[in-house]
């Protein structure tokens, strides 16, 4: 018995032994990295079938972005509505998500580069759409007012070169960002050596992030390619989203997060997290204004800079920028777009200057139908047109992927709340309500193209500085007081840091063995 119990000790010793030294084998081979922890196979190993798992290093701020820690706020209105002003921003606590926001507006050279881009690649067989992506220059007349010279100059001129981009459409910024989106991913794989810059795209041949991983894109290849680990694949492959160097999605803030990010609140928190404290949770102070908990656009400090204004709008009538050897403001229409005071996020003229363009499709009653968390009316749900064998159909004349509506069908096969639609602009705000309280051009200028702005301008007063206060306009129109600026989504962990998700009490394990 006892001769039996020892040969059981052994054979269990020797299988400990066996695991621990095929996983110290594997690793000293540097054929494998990582063990699963549902089976116990070797992850990132040939040998084990090839099952990939990124060495995530966390992400990293986007250039010309800051990072913007999430919470709740109260959104809405921040003091009375002006008697002559439309009723349609009402209070109500929210929590929006982290995410990365422009420190600045968009400024002309920015979008210059994209004007640049789009003739470069597409000139040459689609004028039409590089035409379509110029801004309107023409914004700047007004039939009482000499304002050719901003006509000719203010977009060209490198006088305004960081001067916010004006006379952009929503649908146009929209586009900006998606092409930002693609420059981005395109020169993350040239940094990486995976891809050489390629100055000879045109048309179909454009690097998009879709095609490119779809094997539809394919470019002069880099030095340092992705050694492809599937034992039945070939020896190199693209890469992959799951490789973590692909950036998520550049985009319009939504109206919800374009406002938390206005207001600031950050600044208000009299005990913020830091590396010796947990942190408050609270707010001492609600802000009118995104300089912090003050009714005043002046800057108060007892310095040479107290009663200068911290935002470019328009005193009063007649009044744009003060009197000469005193101007207020200092700026008669835009200003540079890293003038004047930022916020506790970083941000720069959040209020004046110019508005800017959310995501947001308008409503009157939005605030009291979106979500309580990532709140926002404008979803339209598409997808990926694939061919029978399930392969992606070949991209378009402009190179990129199809895309097409989810079917009715497939959304009520596939969801377990009320959606009828891909189309979701109307989502509880009633389709019969749409077809008759939104005949636009009727009784309304409201319908599925009207799109919300925000913050006020060099033209505005004082009281569309506020970030509760809301506009719209329809999203083929521009105008000389809007812009717009960039957000990109914060993935994994809220914090900025790439602290670990939820609280964190001194156990946590790493994921990887």
């Amino acid at each position: 018995m006892k001769r039996q119990l020892f040969s059981n000790i052994l054979l269990g010793i020797s299988a400990a032994v066996l695991i621990t030294s095929c996983e110290s084998r594997s690793h000293k081979l540097g054929k494998g990295e990582g063990v699963s922890r549902v089976t116990n196979w070797f992850w990132n190993d040939r040998r084990y079938g090839g099952f990939e798992v990124a060495d995530y290093k966390g992400q990293q701020t986007p250039i010309g972005m800051t990072f913007v820690l999430g919470g709740r706020f109260t959104m809405g209105a921040t003091e009375d509505e002006v008697p002559t002003v439309e009723a349609n921003s009402m209070r109500r606590t929210v929590s929006v998500s982290s995410f990365y926001m422009d420190e600045t507006e968009c400024e002309n050279v920015s979008y210059r580069e994209y004007v640049y881009w789009t003739w470069r690649v597409y000139g040459s067989d689609y004028p039409e759409l590089c035409v379509y992506t110029q801004p309107d220059e023409t914004v700047w007349r007004s039939p009482l007012a000499y304002n050719e010279p901003y006509v000719k100059n203010y977009f060209k001129m490198p006088a305004y070169d960081h001067y916010p981009v004006v006379g952009v459409s929503w649908y146009k910024a929209t586009d900006f960002c998606q092409w930002r989106t693609e420059r981005l991913n395109e020169f993350l794989l040239i940094q990486n050596q995976t891809l050489q810059p390629n100055t000879d795209q045109s048309n179909e041949d454009v690097y998009n992030t879709g095609t490119y991983i779809a094997g539809q894109y394919e470019g002069t290849n880099g030095t340092n390619l992705k050694h492809n680990l599937d034992p039945s694949g070939d020896k190199f492959r693209p890469m992959k989203y799951e490789d973590g160097l692909f950036i998520s999605d550049v985009r319009l803030p939504t109206e919800a997060e374009w406002e938390y990010a206005a207001l600031g609140l950050l600044g208000n928190n009299p005990a913020p997290e830091n590396k010796r404290r947990r942190g408050e949770e609270v707010v001492t102070d609600r802000n009118t204004l995104p300089w912090g908990p003050k009714n005043t656009p002046r800057y108060g400090t007892r310095n040479r800079y107290q009663g200068e204004f911290e935002g470019n709008f328009m005193r009063g009538a007649g009044d744009a920028m003060g009197v000469a050897g005193g101007l207020n403001d200092n700026a008669d229409v835009t200003a540079p777009v890293n003038s004047y005071l930022p916020n506790a996020f970083g941000l720069y003229n959040m209020s004046g200057n110019v508005n800017e363009w959310v995501m947001d499709t308008y409503r009157p009653e939005t605030h009291t139908d979106m979500n309580e968390f990532r709140g926002f009316r404008g979803n339209i749900y598409n997808e990926y047109v694939y061919q029978e064998d399930y392969t992606f159909e070949e991209k378009d004349s402009l190179g990129r992927l199809l895309i097409q509506p989810v079917s009715t069908k497939k959304l009520q096969a596939t969801r377990t709340y009320d959606v009828r639609t891909y189309d979701l602009n109307n989502f509880k705000d009633g389709d019969t309500l749409s077809n008759y309280a939104y005949k636009y051009g009727e009784n309304t200028l409201i319908n599925d193209s009207t799109k919300v702005f925000k913050g006020g301008s060099w033209a505005d007063r004082a009281y569309w500085l506020s970030p509760g206060t809301r506009r719209y306009l329809q999203g083929n129109l521009s105008t000389a007081t809007i812009g717009f600026r960039c957000v990109m989504d914060r993935m994994g962990s809220p914090d900025g840091d790439d602290q670990p998700g939820g609280n964190n009490f001194g156990n946590q394990k790493k994921h990887k063995r």
